[in-house]
């Protein structure tokens, strides 16, 4: 019974293929005879016409989903390609950035080592920095393999930043000038005054909050003002005379009118530098 319903619709559908070929040939025929159509032929291209847009509806309906699809997967594809463009764009301006900060460093360290003739130096980058400890220490990529020696003072930019207190094979500890341990040695300095004069004292702690070095114990603390140079003094032996420091900014006084402190800007942003040089200390002291 199936199998005859099945054929029975296969010769429906055979018989109004016919039929429809039929009326088209004789559309044709009778259209090309007659300057006007018959009324018969006129209802036949009607049914026609009829016939094909019902079947031409759906036809361009699927074409048209099919274009809309394509469309859109062709707009997220161009999106997809524009974001990884976007993204490639925003790492490019990330490493050209790093590379102009590095670069930057590297030409104030030729700087610096072009006045640093009388020491031995050794250019060395830092490889790590804990925030914990941010202001105390840091690591350098050079050792005892390279040279380097405990108690070397350390330079960035155009000023002193720490020295070296421990040392492996293949890298170091720094102590920064800036730290605030107790048990550091605290670095020996000297202001040189106007009149030729010099002032001595020590780093004895900085202050945060302004980024400034903070002199104390200060000795011979008269004629002291703004802008005059801070130097490593050389007393203690452990760092040689005449390292750049950096400038006094501020002169504070206690109660009974004397100085009690001395702010100095350092010469180098010591929240900020990626490159370093270790000098000798196997130097002369002048």
């Amino acid at each position: 019974m199936r199998n005859f319903f099945s054929n029975k619709k296969l010769i429906i559908i055979m018989v109004l293929v016919i039929v429809v070929v039929s009326m088209i040939t004789a559309s044709l025929t009778f259209g090309q005879k007659r300057a006007r159509p018959t009324i018969i032929h006129q209802a036949g291209n009607d049914g026609l016409g009829v016939i094909g847009n019902v079947v031409s509806m759906p036809i361009n309906g699927i074409r048209n989903i099919d274009d809309n699809v394509q469309s859109l997967f062709n707009t997220y594809q161009e999106n997809r390609q524009l974001k990884s463009h976007l993204d490639d764009l925003a790492q490019t301006k990330a490493q050209i950035s790093a590379l102009k900060k590095e670069n930057k460093d590297l030409k104030q360290q030729v700087k610096l080592n072009k006045t640093l003739t009388d020491y031995h130096q050794m250019t060395a980058s830092v490889i790590s920095r804990s925030p914990n400890n941010w202001q105390n220490y840091l690591l350098i990529n050079k050792g005892a393999l390279s040279g380097i020696k405990k108690d070397m003072p350390v330079m960035s930019g155009s000023g002193l930043i720490g020295r070296i207190v421990e040392v492996n094979q293949t890298n170091s500890k720094v102590s920064l000038i800036s730290t605030d341990k107790s048990l550091s040695n605290k670095f020996a300095v000297e202001i040189t005054k106007d009149d030729g004069t010099d002032t001595s004292g020590i780093i004895g702690r900085y202050d945060k909050d302004d980024n400034l070095l903070v002199m104390t114990n200060v000795d011979s603390p008269e004629k002291i003002k703004a802008g005059q140079q801070v130097i490593t003094s050389g007393l203690g032996g452990l760092t040689p005379r005449g390292l750049y420091v950096g400038k006094v900014v501020k002169v504070k006084k206690d109660d009974y009118g004397l100085v009690s402190s001395v702010f100095v800007k350092p010469a180098t942003d010591l929240n900020n530098f990626t490159i370093v040089t270790v000098i000798s200390r196997d130097v002369e002291h002048g």
